[in-house]
């Protein structure tokens, strides 16, 4: 296949998982593992997450509806402490990836399911790591946010939406995202997916699909 297009997720693609901060959190709080997962699975279109991804609450409406959903279940946790834990550490060696790529003449995008909260798309929580994530952007060639767009993956439409802007074929593409729910769209629509369990699996995937070895 001649792929020409990468599209990366961002968080736990680029950055470490999210889902292990939470789990240092839950830890912290005295709550059982994975609850923030477990909340943000329920009614997963239309919770507070799902809401706030859309840019339909605002910070301070994330916090108390997720308060809600978590008193719902028997657990005391509020969103701003989610939202305090949410960006992730750089992986280099995924940046070094994207550098790889468009200097072997490769288009590279990013799909991001974010939030209005923090600073930049990366939502960093520090002007450091905001800098960080504003130089990782910079590199790709489009961008889709959902707080921006109004659609989150696992929207067929937000994964479309990508394909129209870059004027490519869905074929053309390769689509590496740390939640499989969000894989099952783009490979439905004809992409090539992988499913990103830990950096150097995700390098190794892809490099087979383009025939490189990576980073």
């Amino acid at each position: 296949m001649n792929y020409t297009t990468i599209v990366f997720d961002f968080g736990g693609v680029i950055t470490s998982s999210p889902f292990e901060a939470f789990n240092r959190l839950e830890a912290e709080k005295g709550v059982p593992k994975d609850s923030v997962r477990r909340i943000n699975s329920a009614d997963p279109d239309n919770n507070a997450w799902a809401r706030f991804e859309r840019a339909e609450l605002d910070e301070a409406g994330f916090d108390n509806a997720f308060a809600d959903e978590a008193k719902a279940i028997g657990i005391e946790l509020r969103g701003a402490d989610v939202l305090a834990r949410l960006a992730g550490d750089v992986r280099p060696a995924m940046v070094a990836t994207i550098d790889r790529l468009k200097s072997e003449g490769f288009t590279v995008a990013c799909i991001t399911n974010n939030v209005p909260a923090g600073k930049g798309a990366g939502m960093a929580m520090s002007d450091e790591k905001a800098a960080a994530v504003k130089a990782i952007m910079l590199r790709f060639d489009h961008i889709i946010e959902s707080s921006k767009a109004g659609i989150r993956k696992p929207d067929p439409r937000i994964y479309q939406m990508m394909c129209d802007a870059l004027d490519v074929e869905p074929a053309q593409c390769i689509y590496l995202d740390d939640l499989g729910i969000n894989c099952k769209p783009a490979a439905a629509l004809g992409m090539a997916a992988i499913k990103v369990s830990a950096e150097q699996q995700a390098l190794d995937e892809l490099g087979v699909l383009l025939n490189m070895q990576l980073p």
